[in-house]
């Protein structure tokens, strides 16, 4: 017989003697959570720099629970490196080989197959693909491999969700295939999309992002595209109907500031995109939180096309508020608790995308150049995730990639922030935690165990947050 797991308690008010201290300052912040108002950028340099990481957890906790009550999400899913040879060098990547060098690989379309058979057989419902930037396959390559995903599941009486392909590598496709212009880039990335959309691309990942700072970039990871082009991908996925995902590698030479103006960043382009569903906001033109030294950030969004544009600020952690995945999948706007904020009258069905979730991922430095920088310590990766969840108030989901943050420390991020600890992975070859080999698998049992012993109600979703049903070897999403 399985035990029954109690509730967490509630945290302690200030006044409670087993809490060392309550920052005064923090309750500014408190009123506006409260309300659902957008914090700003100053409000993130006191959530960095408090000593009181307890209400910092607490406030991002009553957020995830107003947005997903009790219910923690996981995957069965598959990570699919087609290969490790890369035309960049970044110094914090382990992973990527040059042509020819030992352990290089590129995969064939039979070793594609077998994979996506292993998926079905274990009941996977997505397929996550990415690799390096390959100087020498040709752009028929990835439409392959795409559509070979969909098609093997399909012969085999299933269906895949193919979640592949970084920005960065979505640009370098774009200059394989000889569509990329520097003076119309969007043009060149839409024509790659769209074709790997009719092979059966689903969603776009959200890795390539790292640190959208240009002092950064240029000295970790120069020759990577920079933060304008990177949303103009997503931007221009989102136009074509493809929800993607984001992330934010942090613990390397970047500093607290730089990850709030990332995710500032990525809330107006989520902005954007919210909008465009049809969700009303208040429109701020050029707004932008102040920085610690009280200077105003740069008001452009960061992609060609929108420099100096009113931008709506929407925000998702109001009561009543409906999820966009609720949206997407209903045929009117009532899907939250509580009575929804109305979208915009005269708005279509939804048919475009819009940003899932925020991974935070911290630096592991061991095997890269930078190799003697210390990286972020448990306490820092506790704290960015749960800021990124108050920062981020339009994105749905926060995500504690188990794989980067360990097990046990993304059942803490369940209780500070996150509502998803991603799936069962088998493996994963970019990163590897503590000397751990890239067969990182876990079942489907120990990551219901690991949510449960956090305080929550496991729920199985597919790659676009629908809860999953499950008859025998057989699985379908299921609308709200």
């Amino acid at each position: 017989m399985t035990a029954t797991l109690e509730r967490r308690p509630s945290a302690p008010s200030a006044a409670s003697p087993g809490r060392p201290l309550f920052d005064e300052r923090l309750k500014a912040i408190r009123a506006k959570v409260e309300k659902g108002e957008r914090l700003s950028l100053e409000d993130g340099e006191l959530l960095f720099t408090t000593p009181d990481i307890w209400t910092v957890c607490e406030l991002a906790d009553t957020v995830r629970r107003r947005l997903h009550g009790d219910t923690a999400f996981y995957n069965i899913n598959r990570h699919l490196n087609y290969s490790n040879v890369c035309a960049l060098s970044c110094k914090f990547c382990e992973f990527y080989r040059k042509k020819d060098e030992p352990g290089a690989y590129t995969r064939d379309m039979e070793y594609v197959k077998n994979q996506v058979r292993e998926a079905v057989e274990n009941g996977a419902t997505e397929m996550h693909s990415v690799g390096g930037l390959h100087p020498y396959l040709p752009f028929s390559y990835y439409t392959d491999l795409v559509s070979t995903i969909r098609d093997t599941a399909r012969s085999l009486g299933s269906e895949l969700h193919v979640k592949a392909f970084t920005a960065v590598e979505i640009v370098h496709l774009a200059k394989i295939a000889k569509v990329y212009k520097a003076d119309d880039r969007v043009s060149g990335i839409r024509f790659v999309l769209e074709k790997l959309k009719e092979a059966g691309l689903g969603s776009l990942p959200g890795g390539g992002a790292e640190v959208f700072d240009d002092r950064v970039h240029d000295e970790a990871y120069k020759g990577k595209i920079r933060s304008d082009v990177w949303l103009d991908v997503h931007r221009v996925a989102h136009d074509l109907g493809l929800n993607t995902n984001a992330t934010i590698l942090y613990g390397h030479i970047e500093d607290r500031h730089d990850r709030l103006v990332h995710m500032d960043m990525l809330r107006r382009a989520q902005d954007r995109a919210l909008a465009n569903m049809g969700y009303e906001g208040e429109v701020a033109k050029g707004q932008r939180g102040k920085g610690a030294k009280g200077e105003e950030e740069p008001g452009h969004l960061g992609y060609s096309g929108d420099e100096g544009a009113d931008v709506p600020v929407i925000t998702l952690t109001r009561d009543g508020t409906p999820l966009p995945e609720h949206v997407a999948f209903s045929n009117s706007s009532v899907s939250h608790p509580s009575a929804p904020l109305p979208l915009c009258p005269s708005a279509p069905s939804p048919t475009t995308g819009y940003f899932q979730t925020i991974i935070p991922l911290p630096f592991f430095p061991d095997g890269s150049e930078l190799e003697h920088l210390p990286g972020p310590a448990g306490l820092e990766n506790l704290r960015t995730l749960a800021i990124s969840r108050l920062m981020l108030d339009n994105f749905p989901h926060v995500k504690a990639f188990w794989i980067m943050q360990t097990l046990p420390m993304a059942q803490l991020m369940l209780q500070s922030g996150a509502d998803d600890i991603d799936g069962t992975v088998v493996w994963y070859d970019i990163t590897k935690v503590g000397g751990s080999s890239t067969h990182q698998e876990v079942n489907v049992w120990t990551l219901q165990k690991a949510i449960r012993e956090a305080g929550f109600k496991p729920v199985e979703r597919d790659t676009l947050y629908r809860h999953v049903q499950r008859s025998g070897n057989k699985w379908s999403p299921a609308n709200r």
